[in-house]
């Protein structure tokens, strides 16, 4: 595996449905493809969702958590936070950029999940 010096590489998974267990299948089908892809070339994937209600928080917790595992040494991390919050957005993405501690984890920017 090669991997270049510089990331995050950002996976979008803004674009879910609303149902938690519906959200969790498609990213099951269309995103965890892109994120093992991901992967390959970069040392961080940030998968970037939207806020969400409380029921989606085990399924992505769960998601994070087994990807990160899977595919260590490349840290895998989420950010959720509402469209308009795009300062906390790049301040978390800097943080998690230099912060190569933490990985299988679940950043919620505005008290959503």
């Amino acid at each position: 595996m090669t991997l270049t010096p510089s990331g995050p590489a950002i996976v979008d998974a803004r674009d879910l449905p609303e149902s938690a267990l519906d959200a969790a299948a498609q990213f099951h089908a269309s995103l965890v493809p892109l994120v093992r892809e991901q992967a390959q070339k970069y040392p961080l994937v940030v998968i970037d969702f939207a806020a969400a209600d409380h029921t989606h928080a085990s399924w992505r917790q769960a998601v994070v958590g087994q990807l990160a595992r899977e595919l260590a040494p490349v840290r895998v991390n989420a950010i959720a936070s509402v469209a308009e919050a795009q300062e906390a957005r790049g301040q978390a993405l800097a943080y998690l950029a230099r912060a190569p501690g933490v990985t299988g984890q679940v950043l919620c920017l505005d008290g959503n999940r």
